[in-house]
C-alpha cells in the first residue's frame, strides 16, 4: 500500500528542508567521534537538537544513548521505532577531508554518524507531521550506544524498557556496495550471528628433540585450528551457514622449545538462530575430542555476541512501499546475506521489524571503500534518502493491520 501522494510530497519537501543541516550535523559527529559507551558529546548533540524542536528526549540510565517519543492526540496504541547507533570505531581516519576525525585512533568508519543524522532528521520531519495531525501511531526514536561492542548497546535499550509498547522497528545501515539513491531490502536473515571463540591449550613443555617425552602442544594446536571448523560443519545443518574462522594463533617463543601453552581466537558465525543456540555447546566438546590424543589440556570458550538479524517479511513490505512512495520503484534494490554481526537482532526478539541497506556509493564509483576501514566515507546525498525512507516507513506502519502484536 503506497503512501498518499500528497503526504509523500510533504515528506519530500521536509526532507529537503533539513538536508543541509543534517549533512553539517553528520560532519560534526565525524569530526568528533566517540567509541562505544563514551558517546557523551554525541548524546548531548542529539538531545539538544531534539529539545530545540520542542521534543522531550530521555537519556538511557548508562549515561549515553537516548529515546525520544513523537506523539499527537488520538493515536492508536503501540509505537513504531526508528533506530540509530551512535558509536565510532577505534580505527585511524585516513581521509583527507575537512571533517576528518580530530580524535587520534577513532573514526566513524561504519557510517554510524550518518545513521544518527538520518534518524534525527526523521524525527524532525515526523515532529512537523505530528503537529499537522498526520500521524496515526506514535513513533519512538532510538539512539543507542555501543553497537560495535559485543553483545551490543541494543541490550541497554531493552533493559531500559526502550521497546515497551513498540510493535515494529526499522533501521538502516550504510552499504558502500549500493549506489546512492538505492535502498537494499531482504526478507528473512540479512546478517549473521556473531560470537567470539577462545581456545587455550596447556602442557608440560619440553625440548623439540624429545617430543615423545612431552606433549607436542604446537602440533596439537595446529590440528585443533584446522579440524575444529570442519568438525563443526559436519555436526549442524549445512544450510545454517555455520563458519568458524581464526584470527589469532600464538604459541611459543623459541624454535627448539615445545611451549607450555598456546591459544587461538576467532569468530563463529551462523545464519540460523536455532543452530546458533546449539553451536556454543558443540565447540568445547569437539575441541576436547580433537586434542585428546596429544596429552594436552584444552579450555574452549564461546563468548556470546549477537543472534542473526531476521527481517520480518511484513516489515520489509513496509520499507518497500516507503521507498517506492518517496523515490520510485527504481530506488528499491536487493541485498545479499551478510556474515557480519549486527545488534539490531536483539530488537527483533522483542518486536517485528527490518534492517535495510542504504546505498552510499557515489554514482559512477566502481571501487568504493569498504566499512571498517579508515578510508571509508559516504556520498552525503544518502542522508535525505534515508530520512524519506524512515519517515515513510513510520507513516505506513501506522496504517497497517492493527492486529500486529508485540512479540514476547
Amino acid at each position: 500500500m503506497p503512501l498518499d501522494s500528497d503526504v509523500a510530497a510533504e515528506v519530500d519537501r521536509l526532507a529537503k528542508s533539513y538536508a543541509d543541516e543534517l549533512i553539517a550535523f553528520r560532519r560534526d559527529l565525524h569530526t568528533h567521534p566517540e567509541p562505544g559507551r563514551e558517546e557523551f558529546r554525541t548524546t548531548r548533540a542529539v538531545t539538544d537538537r531534539l529539545q530545540a524542536a520542542g521534543l522531550s528526549p530521555v537519556g538511557l540510565p548508562i549515561g549515553t544513548g537516548l529515546l525520544c517519543d513523537i506523539d499527537q492526540p488520538g493515536l492508536r496504541p503501540g509505537r513504531v521505532a526508528l533506530r540509530a547507533d551512535l558509536d565510532a570505531l577505534r580505527v585511524v581516519d585516513e581521509k583527507d577531508v575537512p571533517y576528518r576525525s580530530t580524535r587520534p585512533g577513532v573514526c566513524h568508519a561504519c557510517g554510524h554518524d550518518a545513521h544518527t543524522a538520518i534518524v534525527l532528521g526523521a524525527g524532525l520531519v515526523l515532529a512537523e507531521l505530528a503537529a499537522a495531525r498526520m500521524l496515526r501511531q506514535g513513533v519512538r526514536l532510538v539512539f543507542q550506544p555501543a553497537e560495535e561492542i559485543i553483545p551490543g548497546g541494543a541490550l541497554d535499550v531493552i533493559a531500559a524498557d526502550g521497546l515497551d509498547g513498540v510493535e515494529q522497528i526499522f533501521g538502516l545501515h550504510c552499504d558502500p556496495r549500493l549506489e546512492v539513491g538505492t535502498v537494499g531490502l531482504r526478507a528473512g536473515p540479512i546478517t549473521s550471528a556473531a560470537d567470539s571463540v577462545h581456545v587455550r591449550l596447556t602442557g608440560p613443555g619440553g625440548h623439540t628433540a624429545r617430543p615423545h617425552l612431552s606433549a607436542d602442544l604446537v602440533h596439537a594446536l595446529s590440528t585443533l585450528v584446522s579440524q575444529l571448523p570442519l568438525a563443526l560443519s559436519r555436526r549442524v545443518d549445512p544450510r545454517a551457514g555455520l563458519t568458524l574462522v581464526w584470527g589469532r594463533i600464538h604459541a611459543g617463543a623459541a624454535a627448539n622449545a615445545i611451549p607450555m601453552e598456546g591459544e587461538a581466537e576467532g569468530t563463529l558465525r551462523c545464519l540460523d538462530a536455532s543452530v546458533w543456540e546449539s553451536a556454543a555447546e558443540l565447540v568445547p566438546g569437539l575441541a576436547h575430542q580433537i586434542v585428546a590424543p596429544y596429552g594436552v589440556t584444552v579450555q574452549a570458550e564461546v563468548h556470546r555476541g549477537v543472534p542473526p538479524v531476521v527481517n520480518d517479511p511484513s516489515a520489509v513490505a513496509v520499507l518497500r512501499d516507503a521507498v517506492e512512495s518517496t523515490m520510485g520503484r527504481g530506488a528499491v534494490g536487493t541485498t545479499e546475506q551478510s556474515l557480519g554481526g549486527e545488534d539490531f537482532a536483539w530488537y527483533l526478539t522483542k518486536a517485528r521489524g527490518a534492517l535495510a541497506r542504504l546505498g552510499v556509493r557515489p554514482a559512477g564509483n566502481t571501487q568504493p571503500y569498504d566499512i571498517h576501514q579508515g578510508t571509508f566515507d559516504i556520498d552525503e546525498h544518502a542522508i535525505p534518502v534515508g530520512v524519506r525512507t524512515l519517515v515513510a516507513a513510520a507513516l505506513l506502519a501506522g496504517e497497517r493491520d492493527e492486529s500486529i502484536q508485540v512479540l514476547s
